[in-house]
């Protein structure tokens, strides 16, 4: 079966191998480990820094894991400002729930060796 480009994945064959699947998945893992420090982006920029150049599949995971990541802050921050006038008070815990339930949707399907796209992602990093 040939690779195809399709919405900038590669797609079809071959499959991810297992340390690829390995790699994409922490690169989504990561956020939540570096999360705990406030700096939910930095996992998925070091898994892409250092494992991108050595599969495109991995590179892939990385960029969107760190795009979310990136977007997911942006909302938090705007979230927390609003709360001066109390806006903000339903929507931080609201973005917060999403943000962990997206990030585990995306580690489970890399771990499949699925490619996954956050919805709603602003994606600085091409």
């Amino acid at each position: 079966m040939e690779t195809r480009q399709h919405e900038g994945f590669i797609t079809g064959s071959p499959a991810p191998t297992a340390d690829e699947r390995t790699w994409g998945m922490l690169a989504h893992l990561s956020a939540l480990i570096t999360g705990l420090f406030g700096l939910t982006f930095l996992g998925p920029l070091i898994v892409w820094l250092t494992k991108g150049k050595e599969s495109s599949w991995v590179e892939q995971q990385a960029k969107e894991a760190l795009n979310f990541q990136i977007t997911a802050t942006i909302a938090l921050f705007v979230a927390a400002f609003t709360t001066l006038c109390l806006v903000g008070f339903v929507l931080l815990p609201l973005l917060g729930v999403a943000a962990l339930v997206l990030t585990i949707i995306g580690t489970i399907k890399a771990n499949n060796g699925e490619m996954y796209r956050y919805p709603a992602t602003i994606r600085l990093v091409k």
